[in-house]
């Protein structure tokens, strides 16, 4: 599972450095971005709850292979995010906007295994996330489903603009960083 994880996060790495040393190759748009940034964060907080991991008692085979799915879920979306080649595309915006479907298909479905993922590590872990965690999982979902069938650029700015706000004050809140 690290390893997927580091593939996923040696991609991003390595598409960001691709722009910082190349940055006239190929035209950036600060929605895709904005998209690296998010999954970035994704992946790190993945990792670090991954790490809860030690807790489950009642380990199957099934239950890793879930994990490792997981885990490849999040190392495709790193693809869709930095392909291995621009040649088809004018620039990242008629990249991401021609992909956005299968983009946004993943990241909908991450949500969906997190859930899974939660339960599997117990009553008591699912339990901590309260009824925002029912109310967030869907709301994803659907911002994923608008922005898969919309080529609208303010659409997928919102879109971004706000999942990237939430996953932070998420983040912050959970691990008890901001009240």
């Amino acid at each position: 599972m690290g390893m997927v994880i580091g593939l996923g996060m040696t991609r991003l790495l390595t598409g960001v450095a691709r722009i910082l040393q190349h940055p006239g190759q190929v035209p950036i748009y600060p929605v895709h971005l904005a998209w690296v940034g998010s999954v970035m964060l994704t992946l790190v907080h993945f990792w670090w709850w991954q790490f809860g991991l030690y807790q489950i008692t009642d380990w199957t085979f099934e239950k890793y292979l879930f994990v490792i799915a997981y885990a490849v879920l999040l190392f495709l979306l790193c693809a869709f995010l930095f392909p291995d080649s621009m040649a088809d595309y004018s620039g990242y915006e008629d990249f991401f906007l021609a992909r956005r479907r299968s983009f946004f298909s993943l990241l909908a479905a991450t949500y969906l295994f997190d859930v899974v993922d939660t339960l599997i590590k117990g009553e008591d872990h699912f339990a901590r996330f309260g009824t925002e965690y029912f109310i967030r999982t869907p709301i994803l979902v659907a911002l994923c489903v608008a922005a898969a069938l919309s080529r609208n650029h303010r659409l997928h700015v919102v879109i971004v603009v706000a999942i990237l706000a939430y996953q932070v004050s998420w983040i912050l809140r959970l691990f008890e960083t901001i009240g």
